[in-house]
Formats: structure tokens, C-alpha cells, sequence
């Protein structure tokens, strides 16, 4: 078992790593850069270092200088978290150089699902659907408008090392393409240092179907069920929830036993995502794999009663899945999340400032992640995120109402937060009927859920 666990990351994803450290009795580090001095995950762990300036570049995404913390401080293992350096594949290989385990798959595999074009081709030759596409990366804009043609519009632009919605574009029409497509590359090598971009079929109005994944390092691999993360904001996810209730048992266990086949002969291990969308006739298409823990793990967390980050641990440290969790993995109640971030709830607009009040909700079947705290400074350098809600239920009914209950009781005074929003979403018919889609907030307009 490791020792001494460095923590790359910060906020709420960092204090819930020094949760499942300190219920393994592994000591911690914690790296935090200029504007994060006063973070609740330096108070919390063990030893901490500042690594750098405010911007991420010169800090948490400085590879050097994180490396360095966990030479200097005897770390055996960093955890990455979520984003930042969760999935970049050249910081797992220095941490292998520098033999430090890095908890995550590995760096081949890294490298390979965060191609997602190369992703898609995996996925297809291990059975699971995907939607028809570009055979590779476009080179033009006539080889786009031949593929787009031949597959039918309207068609979706994608950056192949792309994410958070970034070099994306719509195509409805031939016209549109080359411009388009200009700048779908321009964002793309602006965001990934890549401008490749491929094809695929738009799916109109889409959810959006993910699966969480544990495999072990002995070619153990489990499916710990799917999650809803329909509900989104311009490809940002707002809501999560598991199970969907437009997912059938039957779909269910057909999908975790191809998803099985295919997490193995990939040679995946660690915990990760494979998200799809699922069109109106409830088909599911491969869209991509994150290959790190999610924003939403919580959900899944709460319908398994199984520990994913503490699980990532055992992994990385070379227990097998038959030592970690219960098998077979059981799944129960139900389970939704809402991101509260620091953000005006009308037009979206960041609202870093300083908290002066804060009451974080409780009682039976409610869990808050967040690193806030009254007094605490919402930096304006990073994601808006400042805590996660999560209420779970017996059914989906129970954990609606419970978290109509939490939110009412989440106070945050100082800054403008998505508190008002969740609170509309929770009481749209369509919502409660689970009739909903990527496109729930456009089309439910702005008096209702923008």
C-alpha cells in the first residue's frame, strides 16, 4: 500500500481525495497554487506546497513543478483528480520515469482514448455501436462535404483531442461546412495544441447515456451502471442522475457485457468513463472515454454503496476487483447530482467573490462535496464549480423531492449561484416525468430552466 498520496488538484476533488487517503491511513499532500492558499484541501492534508502562481498554466498544469513537490516531500503516488493533468498521458510517463504511480490508466491508453477519433475505431472493432462518421481526421473541406454527403446532414464537428464542448460546430448544410469547419481547427489548436477535427452524424436532440468503469491491473473489469447527464448547458454538464429513466434492464446488462469485452482487450484499467448518446428510439452511439473519475462519480457512488476514489486507490497500489468491491455489483435506489456553481443563474456569467454566508444542506439522503466555506474567496482563475449536491432516494420520486429539500436549504451569500436553477429544473413536469434531453434547457426557455 502507498505511503504518502500527492494530490494534483484542488477544490472539492481534492478534499474528497484526503477523505479516501485518510480512510485508507495514507498520508497526503497537497499542492495549491498562489490563489489557493487558503483552500480546505491545503488545511486538510498533511503536508502541502505551493507550486506556482494563480494561473493553472504556471501551477497545476505545470508538470515540473508538481513532480518536484512529490520528489521533495517522498510522495509514492500522485492522484491527478479531474481535469488539469487527470488526462494527459506525457505527465503519466514522467511519473512512471520518475517511479511514482500515477493512479489512472495507463499512459498508452491515456493517449489512445484521448484521440477520440481513435477512440471511435477501438470501440467499433470491439462491437459497440458508433455513430457513422469520417473514416479519420478531415484533411479538407471537400473531403468534408463528400463525408457529410455520403452520411447525411445534419452532421457534428468534433475536435479529436477535444472536450468541454470546445471545437465543436454544428453543420445543417453544405454551405455552412467550410466556414465551419475553419473554425472548429482555429478552436481546437487554440484550446488542444491540435487542430485535428473528424465527422460525425448529429444526433438531434440527443441524452446523453455515460457508463462508469472500474478495472483492475489483472484484467478484471466491472460496469458499475450508467448515469443521465443530459441536462447541459452548451456541452456542460449541470445535472447528473443514475439510473437514466429512459434506460431498460434489458439495455442495461446488454451494454455492461460489451462494455466489459471492450474495456479489456483495450487493456484499460483504473477508473473511467464511456459516454454515448442515445436518440429517440433509445439507440446508444460511442461518442468518447475520459479516462479519469468524474465531476459525477458521486451518483454512481450512491445507487453501488461502492467507493470509487478509494477504490482507484487499491487499484493503482495492485489489489484485484474481487478484493475491493462486492461482486456481483448491485444496483440500487436512485440518485441525482446538481452542480452549484458560482454563477448568475439567469445568464450564466461567473460570479467569483467572497462567501459571507453559507449553510450546506443535510439529513437522510443527502451528500455535499465542496471545498467552500464561509469567508472563502472564489478565485476567478478556475472552474465555477464550488460545491456538488447529490440526494439519494429509493426511487427516483424520493430523490427528487430530497433534493427539492436540499436546495431549498443551501444558502450562499455573496455570490451569485445555480442554486435557482436546479430549484426550476427540479420542479419542471418534464423533468419529474424524466421527458428530457440535451436540448431541456433551450426548448423549456428562459422562465422556466435558463
Amino acid at each position: 500500500m502507498f505511503q504518502k498520496i500527492l494530490i494534483a488538484n484542488r477544490g472539492e476533488i481534492a478534499v474528497r481525495v484526503i477523505c479516501a487517503c485518510k480512510d485508507l491511513g495514507i498520508k497526503t499532500v497537497a499542492v495549491y497554487s498562489e490563489a489557493d492558499r487558503n483552500s480546505l484541501h491545503v488545511r486538510f492534508a498533511d503536508e502541502a506546497i505551493c507550486i506556482g502562481p494563480a494561473k493553472s498554466a504556471r501551477s497545476y498544469l505545470d508538470i515540473p513543478s508538481v513532480i518536484s513537490a512529490a520528489e521533495i516531500t517522498n510522495a509514492d503516488a500522485i492522484h491527478p483528480g479531474y481535469g488539469f493533468l487527470s488526462e494527459n498521458a506525457d505527465f503519466a510517463e514522467v511519473c512512471e520515469t520518475s517511479e511514482i504511480k500515477f493512479i489512472g490508466p495507463k499512459p498508452s491508453v491515456t493517449r489512445a482514448m484521448g484521440l477520440k477519433q481513435h477512440a471511435r475505431a477501438a470501440m467499433a472493432e470491439c462491437g459497440v455501436p458508433i455513430l457513422p462518421g469520417s473514416e479519420g481526421i478531415l484533411q479538407s473541406a471537400e473531403e468534408g462535404l463528400e463525408t457529410a454527403a455520403r452520411i447525411g446532414y445534419p452532421v457534428m464537428l468534433k475536435a479529436s483531442a477535444g472536450g468541454g464542448g470546445r471545437g465543436m460546430r454544428m453543420v445543417h448544410e453544405a454551405s455552412e461546412l467550410p466556414s465551419l469547419l475553419t473554425q472548429a481547427q482555429q478552436e481546437a489548436g487554440a484550446a488542444f495544441s491540435s487542430q485535428d477535427v473528424y465527422m460525425e452524424k448529429l444526433v438531434v436532440a440527443p441524452r446523453h447515456i455515460e457508463f462508469q468503469i472500474l478495472a483492475d491491473e489483472h484484467g478484471n473489469v466491472e460496469v458499475l451502471g450508467e448515469r443521465d447527464c443530459s441536462i447541459q448547458r452548451r456541452h456542460q454538464k449541470l445535472l447528473e442522475e443514475a439510473p437514466s429513466p429512459a434506460m431498460s434492464a434489458k439495455l442495461r446488462d446488454k451494454m455492461r457485457t460489451k462494455l466489459s469485452a471492450a474495456m479489456q482487450q483495450i487493456g484499460y484499467t483504473n477508473a473511467g468513463t464511456v459516454e454515448f448518446l442515445m436518440d429517440s428510439s433509445g439507440n446508444l452511439y460511442f461518442i468518447e472515454v475520459n479516462a479519469r473519475i468524474q465531476v459525477e462519480h458521486p451518483v454512481s457512488e450512491s445507487i453501488t454503496g461502492i467507493d470509487l476514489v478509494k477504490s482507484q486507490i487499491l487499484i493503482a497500489a495492485g489489489y484485484k476487483l474481487p478484493e475491493i468491491i462486492e461482486q456481483p455489483v448491485t444496483i440500487k435506489g436512485h440518485a441525482i447530482e446538481c452542480r452549484i456553481n458560482a454563477e448568475n443563474p439567469e445568464t450564466f456569467a461567473p460570479s467569483p467573490g467572497r462567501i459571507t454566508a453559507l449553510n450546506l444542506p443535510g439529513d437522510v439522503g443527502i451528500r455535499v462535496d465542496t471545498a467552500a466555506y464561509t469567508d472563502y474567496v472564489i478565485p476567478p482563475f478556475y472552474d465555477s464549480l464550488i460545491a456538488k449536491l447529490i440526494a439519494y432516494g429509493r426511487d427516483r420520486t424520493e430523490a427528487i423531492a430530497r433534493m427539492r429539500r436540499a436546495l431549498d436549504m443551501f444558502v450562499v451569500e455573496g455570490i451569485y449561484t445555480t442554486i435557482p436553477l436546479h430549484q426550476r429544473i427540479m420542479t419542471d413536469p418534464d423533468f419529474i416525468a424524466g421527458k428530457f434531453d440535451t436540448s431541456f434547457l433551450a426548448s423549456h426557455g428562459a422562465k422556466k430552466a435558463s
